[in-house]
């Protein structure tokens, strides 16, 4: 039985990979920091209690800012695969807490690396470098593409990749770089701009907001589902030896159609319920990004399996849920707000 190691396993992604990995048959364990509040909703349905025999997920405590925790989990876990996930993701945050994006984001990844140099263990290691990288770079952009970041994450992101790429050439560590662009699903974090549409969607369809405040409308992403993203990240650790690849689906769209096309499917006009809020508007920002996967596409055997359009209807129907639910919640004299049910 294969071992993987995942930080950031209660995100989107690592939620996904812990899925597929413990479908392959992999015993999986997780890095999760301690909080005063439950934060595992979206890997609930994965765990079993320790004392289980057939529990195959592992969630240890730890934070990515404290090196010493690295090095004791890797040297207990031992694990086959390192899958490096967990960061500070937000891009409009970093540039509120750049001290603390470049700390975890950037510094984390070299912290995981000099663990596994200090343990010594046999491992392969993934990490999760992002399209946010190429910022101001013209498209498409491949693997060859000149980085230019434009956010405080984004440098952060670019450290990590160089880092992994050093490490691989000075100590002989199986580490590869996935360049994954914008990739969304129901599981996303509600700040995130696809998420924050189809949940907002949802509710005014339902009467239970009136609103949707957004930012830069002309920004467009080269937006694909997580869930098949994670794949690509298992293929890259299968290979023979080490290597960084692009994973995309080719194609770009702005904020405004995303907009634009879950206000229809719900049979609503955008324009009606949409506002521009500047506070959300970037420093410095991306205009484009657009990926060119032809490497990933050859060497991986990998393409893109859900659409544009598929998408947005798998994340309006799981909000529309969410909504309704909420709905009958109000509609019975209770108060649903972001701190929980009153």
């Amino acid at each position: 039985m294969k071992r993987a190691f995942i930080t950031g396993i209660t995100g989107q992604d690592g939620s996904y990979l812990a899925e597929l990995l413990l479908s392959k048959g992999y015993e999986v364990h997780g890095l999760i920091r301690r909080s005063s509040s439950f934060n595992t909703e979206r890997i609930d349905h994965l765990y079993k209690d320790f004392h289980d025999p057939d529990a195959r997920m592992y969630l240890h405590y730890g934070d990515l800012s404290v090196s010493a925790h690295m090095i004791k989990l890797l040297a207990d876990i031992k694990p086959d695969e390192i899958y490096h996930l967990g960061a500070q993701s937000h891009v409009r945050v970093s540039f509120d807490t750049p001290e603390y994006t470049g700390d975890i984001t950037g510094l984390g990844t070299i912290r995981l690396l000099e663990a596994i140099r200090k343990t010594g263990i046999t491992t392969k290691f993934y990490q999760a470098s992002s399209s946010e990288m190429f910022g101001a770079a013209a498209p498409p952009q491949s693997e060859s593409t000149p980085f230019q970041p434009q956010s405080p994450y984004a440098a952060a992101k670019v450290y990590s990749y160089y880092v992994v790429k050093n490490y691989r050439d000075a100590y002989n560590i199986f580490a590869s770089n996935g360049i994954l662009f914008n990739h969304e699903s129901p599981r996303r974090g509600e700040t995130f701009v696809t998420r924050k549409i189809t949940r907002a969607a949802t509710r005014i369809k339902l009467g239970l907001q009136e609103k949707l405040f957004l930012g830069n409308l002309d920004a467009k992403r080269d937006w694909g589902y997580a869930g098949d993203y994670v794949d690509t990240m298992w293929r890259m650790l299968q290979q023979d030896d080490p290597d960084d690849y692009v994973i995309a689906t080719g194609e770009t769209h702005s904020v405004k159609e995303f907009a634009e096309k879950v206000f229809a499917k719900l049979g609503l006009d955008y324009q009606h319920y949409v506002e521009i809020d500047e506070h959300y508007f970037r420093p410095t920002e991306v205009d484009i990004l657009l990926g060119d996967t032809t490497k990933a596409r050859k060497k991986l055997g990998w393409a893109p399996k859900v659409t544009f359009d598929q998408l947005i209807d798998m994340m309006i129907n799981a909000d529309l849920e969410l909504a309704k639910k909420e709905k009958t919640l109000v509609d019975a004299g209770y108060t649903v707000s972001a701190n929980g049910i009153r």
